[in-house]
Parts: C-alpha cells; structure tokens; sequence
C-alpha cells in the first residue's frame, strides 16, 4: 500500500529540487486544472498516456496539498467515511441525498 503522506512530501520535496512553483497557490490550482484538462483530452481521444494523465492530476494535488500545509491521506480518509455514511434515494428519477451529512 502506498503512504500517502510520505508521498505528498516526495512530491513537494522534487517540487522544491526541480524550482518549481511552490509559493503562487492561484497558479498551482490553475495547473492541477489544466493537467485534468490534459486527463480528460486523453480520455475523450482515447489517447494511450490516460492513465500518465491522471498521475499528473494526483501529483499535483499532493503538492498543493502539502503547500498549503494539508494531511491529503487524512482528509481522504475522513471524506471516505462520511461519503459511507451518506443516504440517497432516487426522486424522480434523480439520485439526491437525504441526510444533511
């Protein structure tokens, strides 16, 4: 199993080697932005690097994460156990929640 959190610092850590970006948050969010742009390009194209894609999404979103000084594995853990708890029903042919969780 992969540890989450070490990896959100390898990343930030080849971030902070390679000089990239690691202060202007807007560009950082603009660039995980454009890298699932990239994703879903490849998806609609059925383009063979969907799944490098999609690593690009995740590597940045653990940089952002650790830029912005946030435990990544821990609010997926956390978001996970809520989203279990959660209750749908179908209204008119429409799946909505009913709990306010």
């Amino acid at each position: 199993m992969i540890d989450l959190k070490k990896l959100q610092k390898q990343v930030y850590q080849n971030k902070v080697n390679k000089h990239f970006n690691t202060s202007n948050i807007h560009m950082e969010f603009c660039l995980t932005h454009e890298e699932l742009s990239e994703a879903y390009r490849a998806y609609r194209k059925k383009l063979p690097d969907l799944g490098e894609e999609l690593a690009d999404v995740v590597i940045y979103l653990l940089g952002l994460a650790e830029i912005l000084g946030i435990d990544l594995e821990q609010e997926i853990t956390q978001k996970m156990k809520k989203n279990k708890n959660r209750k749908y029903k179908k209204i008119d042919g429409v799946l909505q929640r009913i709990d306010k969780g």
